[in-house]
């Protein structure tokens, strides 16, 4: 008299419907979500019932209601079609399927909704047709993947009951909960207004914005520099903030958004658009939340970066009370001897919460050695890796010089090596993003003169190369200020003039 329903090799929830589903039958249905493609796959069956029940187990469905309009496109999934069902909403028949069931839920359908959350974590389906009584008791919701119509990756196990008694009790226990005024809402008013959403027409204004939406929508939580003055770090009133240029602060606001988002940042403005002092507005800025910052650079640029640091005359920023450590590239093959005043052989290295990394491209190569340690290595394990959670900013004009695979290693700074770290943003495999534009720019070095042209590389290059560059790069160049940003604010560039060809003699007898 029972059966396992498990939407796979044990027989599925919908087909069970189907053939116990006749004339004046009598539903009674508690769903978490009710779709209309589900009431479409049943909707033969469905047209002659006398009645169904619907209760809604998910108490969040009343709290979708309590502002739906146009201006919020998301609650809109909530019924027409989850993840499974996108074959479905791909046949472009929505608003006719949304319209119908409208129809159909004006005459059929009583729709209540609970109030509180974790009251019902089971799904039930119940047959009532008069003697001939079932009930299909489980986890599958009103959807069609809920229901065996399409394929999901979910493991459903549900029990089909055709015992009468115990059909009755289900029945007893779903109307208690039905009728009590404490514990449920009606809501058909509310499911027939979203279904009008679905196939109310749509006017082309409407639909541009739409689109803009879905396109944008996952910079519009960007950090701006209201949220950053709001913070209540005091930025604002640095002497570092208040030297910026517009397009300057902007880089710094972009750097600190995917810093707290991804762990990382590669600032990759062109030469002379003051990167360093982008990073040292940054730097400031994890400062005044306490944190330890150290400056990773080049022996040769070691006092571009100390001067801000010291009491000194030429410390233009000296109010600002610099306090980062700054350390060579040189100084990760050291394990004794001093750097500046800093003790490398007892300097804690993995107790910094922020690393800013000059001329970052240093370290695209991680050379493979066995009798010691590279300085990719030890940065990657001793200081990254270990002791407290660490930021890495990285700056360099050239991140990338003649693969596309020298982003590969700085990257990993940012995902401690983790292949899939940035799969919430779109992109499965960094390392297979890569590969791929490695590949596809070689076979565009192998084209012809004519055809090695910059718009026939962006047309052929795989998107989520751009989606990756977009991720963790801030990268703009004078163009690109002198369009986007008013010029007037800092003066104009420097005329960049035509180089000159001078050709020397080689000896006495130029030969």
């Amino acid at each position: 008299m029972t059966k396992i329903l498990d939407n796979n090799k044990r027989g599925e929830v919908g087909e069970v419907l189907k053939k116990n589903i006749e004339d004046d039958t009598k539903l009674s249905i508690a769903s978490s979500v009710f779709t209309i493609y589900a009431f479409n796959q049943l909707k033969n069956e469905l047209k002659n019932i006398d009645q169904l029940k619907f209760l809604f187990t998910e108490p969040t469905f009343i709290k979708e209601f309590e502002d739906v309009n146009e201006d919020n496109i998301e609650k809109i999934n909530l019924i027409s079609g989850n993840k499974y069902e996108t074959k479905f909403k791909n046949k472009m028949n929505q608003s006719q399927i949304a319209r119908e069931c409208a129809e159909w839920v004006k005459k059929k359908m009583k729709i209540k909704s609970l109030i509180d959350p974790d009251i019902v974590q089971s799904k039930l389906y119940i047959v009532n047709n008069g003697e001939l009584k079932s009930a299909i008791q489980g986890s599958s919701d009103f959807t069609s993947d809920g229901l065996g119509f399409v394929n999901s990756s979910k493991l459903d196990l549900n029990i089909h009951v055709k015992e009468k008694e115990t059909t009755l009790q289900y029945l007893s226990w779903f109307n208690e909960i039905w009728d009590n005024d404490a514990l449920v809402q009606d809501v058909k008013n509310e499911l027939l207004e979203y279904l009008e959403k679905i196939y109310k027409e749509k006017s082309p204004e409407f639909i541009y914005f739409i689109t803009l939406y879905n396109i944008f929508r996952d910079y519009l939580d960007e950090l701006n520099e209201d949220e950053l003055v709001n913070s209540e770090t005091g930025i604002k009133e640095s002497e570092i903030w208040n030297k910026l240029y517009t397009f300057q602060k902007d880089g710094v606001l972009g750097a600190i958004d995917k810093l707290e988002k991804y762990n990382g940042c590669i600032i990759a403005d062109s030469v002379g658009l003051g990167k360093t002092y982008e990073a040292l507005a940054v730097i400031k800025y994890y400062e005044l939340r306490n944190d330890r910052v150290m400056v990773l650079c080049p022996k040769k640029l070691r006092e571009n970066w100390t001067i801000y640091t010291q009491n000194d005359k030429r410390n233009i920023l000296g109010e600002d009370r610099f306090n980062y450590d700054v350390l060579n590239h040189t100084d990760l093959s050291r394990y004794s001897g001093k750097s500046g005043d800093i003790n490398l052989e007892t300097l804690n290295w993995s107790n910094y919460d922020l690393i800013v990394i000059d001329e970052s491209h240093n370290f695209r190569n991680n050379p493979s050695v066995t009798d010691r340690e590279t300085r990719y290595s030890r940065l990657m394990n001793e200081v990254i890796k270990s002791g407290v959670k660490t930021k890495v900013l990285m700056l360099s004009a050239t991140p990338v010089n003649n693969r596309m695979n020298d982003l590969k290693n700085q990257i990993a700074f940012i995902t401690e090596g983790d292949d899939r770290a940035f799969s919430d943003a779109g992109i499965k495999s960094i390392n297979q993003t890569l590969r791929k534009a490695q590949y596809i720019y070689n076979k565009w070095q192998d084209k012809p003169d004519h055809e090695r042209t910059q718009k026939k590389f962006l047309d052929i290059i795989n998107f989520s190369y751009f989606k990756l560059l977009d991720v963790v790069t801030i990268a703009r160049s004078r163009k690109h200020i002198e369009k986007y940003y008013d010029i007037n604010e800092m003066g104009q560039f420097p005329e960049r003039l035509t180089p000159k060809n001078i050709y020397a003699d080689i000896d006495r007898n130029k030969e």
